[in-house]
């Protein structure tokens, strides 16, 4: 269950080149999702699923064509531009979501921690409808876009471990 902050596809995304010859440090635009590094492994694993199909409804040419093994057995696209995990602190998730609001070009989605609490899904929205933003507390942040502007805001932050 995420809330998707992004409502609208950025420009870069409607005339997104696929390039997935290219290895994903050159790729012009940049995928992250920054993960309260002090949540329990299975809630970090959650949010990070949750905002991955989040991102995948939002921007579908961000997943590549699937493949077929040797074998013949068939698999799914994944992101042609790679996708890390950083860790940071709850705060730091805060503040990094705020920032990359402000920033038009970039495709923001995020994990309220309420939404490991509820279990229906239309509550969940009710709920999300009822606080204010400063009263919601975050798991997780995606945040997709040009490579230069993603790594301002994220470019310092260590992998999740």
């Amino acid at each position: 269950m995420t809330s998707t902050t992004t409502t609208t596809a950025p420009a870069w995304l409607t005339g997104l080149e696929q390039r997935p010859d290219l290895p994903t440090r050159e790729q012009a635009v940049k995928w992250v999702i920054v993960a309260d590094r002090e949540l329990p492994r299975g809630v970090q694993a959650n949010a990070v699923a949750c905002l991955a199909a989040a991102v995948g409804r939002q921007a579908p040419a961000l997943v590549g064509e699937g493949a077929t093994d040797a074998s013949g057995s068939p698999h799914a696209g994944l992101p042609w531009i790679g996708c890390s995990i950083l860790g940071v602190t709850a705060p730091i998730v805060r503040t990094v979501r705020e920032a990359a609001l402000a920033e038009p070009d970039l495709l923001v989605a995020d994990m309220a921690t309420v939404a490991q609490r509820i279990r229906v899904y239309d509550d969940y929205r009710a709920a999300l409808a009822g606080s204010a933003d400063e009263d919601i507390a975050y798991h997780a942040v995606s945040i997709a876009g040009p490579r230069a502007l993603v790594d301002r805001l994220t470019g310092r932050f260590p992998l999740l471990k």
